[in-house]
């Protein structure tokens, strides 16, 4: 077959499987957030409610186009296409399988990109592109408020995500995904987890604050902003910031697999060496699993913590991920550099997480945090009353 054809046909493959994805994640996700809240969730569509995806697309197909007279009409327009464009762009690297032993079927759309996760940071950093313009393109207060804290949020954020995967690129020597799952298969060290734990968490965290998921959507949280960045926008342009979330969402599930649990790797039925009839699909549906894990959890976290303030989302990445992840990199170049067992690496994570915690609580047991100032003095005022 040609390579022009495979390319494609994986290219439609992922585009279709994106798309589709993103409508019955939306239908998991109401379902699990009525099973947290106690309530029944979409049943009245299809069995089980399970059409109501499809009716919810056809529904913003059909609403009507409104665009509010007082927006830049072509930046309003533009804004929502490149969150969508630049999102979708992120998966021509990402490994969806291992490739097969005739090398027929590569299982990723682009496998000669060598600095694949530099490519994804790169273009996943363009989105914030489409919430700046949105907000801006709005003519509208709570908008242009909605922009500032994504294009803050992003750039404060983008610095413990990248550095939290230096350690995977000092470990494994190399940046391309397909190399850092094959080094977890094959080596004797195993999952990048085990040894990259602190890591792991930082980075989860630095792409929940990219992908503007609760408790981090501070650009769009209607209960100071409306809507944010999108509130004057409706209809299908809506659908499709909606779209480019889930797809980040989706992003940051696949890269969290393929950097810190082994992607489609599984001890005794999906290694390296497996060459049985089917293999391949089998390790397809491992890394699935495992991406679906992710997706489930971030669910999870949504309905279960409650919003920041955007000075604590900022001092969190100020204060606490950049000093940690800058002593990982630290403790990583120190076990590489004097060849030390990688173990280290574990006990080493596990201190510099105690000893943040430690230096977040006051003697009192109270976190530095949410501690209080003591009240002012009173100022005698004229006449020997005192101001309150």
């Amino acid at each position: 077959m040609h390579p022009l054809l495979i390319t494609l046909l994986t290219i439609g493959g992922v585009l279709g499987g994106t798309l589709g994805a993103c409508s019955y994640l939306i239908y998991i996700e109401r379902k699990l957030a009525a099973f947290i809240q106690d309530r029944v969730g979409p049943n009245r569509v299809g069995p089980f409610g399970l059409l109501q995806p499809i009716a919810d697309g056809l529904k913003f197909l059909l609403k009507e186009d409104v665009i509010p007279a007082h927006v830049d009409k072509f930046l309003f327009i533009l804004s929502p296409a490149i969150s969508v464009f630049t999102t979708l762009l992120a998966f021509s690297v990402v490994p969806f399988g291992a490739a097969s032993k005739d090398g027929i079927f590569p299982w990723i759309i682009a496998p000669q990109v060598d600095l694949g996760i530099v490519f994804i940071f790169a273009v996943s950093s363009l989105a914030v592109y489409g919430v700046i313009l949105g907000g801006w393109a709005s003519n509208n207060k709570y908008s242009a408020l909605g922009s500032l804290r994504a294009s803050a949020q992003v750039i404060s954020y983008e610095i413990p995500l990248g550095m939290s995967v230096l350690g995977i690129a000092l470990l494994g020597g190399t940046l391309n995904l397909e190399e850092v799952i094959k080094v977890q298969a094959t080596g004797l060290a195993g999952w990048n987890f085990w040894y990259q734990p602190l890591a792991c968490l930082i980075f989860f965290i630095a792409a929940l604050a990219e992908s503007n998921r609760l408790p981090f959507d501070l650009s769009e949280c209607e209960q100071e902003l409306i809507g944010g960045y999108h509130t004057e926008y409706g209809a299908l342009k809506f659908a499709l910031f909606f779209l480019a979330e889930y797809t980040h969402v989706i992003t940051i599930s696949f890269l969290t697999v393929i950097l810190y649990f082994g992607g489609w790797h599984f001890p005794w039925f999906a290694t390296a060496a497996s060459n049985y009839a089917g293999a391949e699909f089998v390790k397809f549906g491992v890394l699935l699993f495992k991406v679906l894990s992710v997706i489930i959890l971030i669910m999870f976290i949504r309905w279960t913590i409650p919003r920041f303030r955007f000075d604590q989302l900022m001092g969190l990445a100020w204060k606490v991920l950049i000093p940690l992840a800058t002593a990982n990199v630290v403790l990583t170049m120190v076990v590489r550099e004097f060849d030390l067992n990688r173990w280290w690496l574990t006990v080493g994570s596990f201190v510099l997480f105690l000893t943040a915690g430690f230096l977040a609580i006051d003697p009192l047991g109270r976190s530095r945090a949410t501690k209080r100032r003591r009240p002012a003095a009173a100022v005698p005022v004229a006449g020997g009353h005192h101001a309150h």
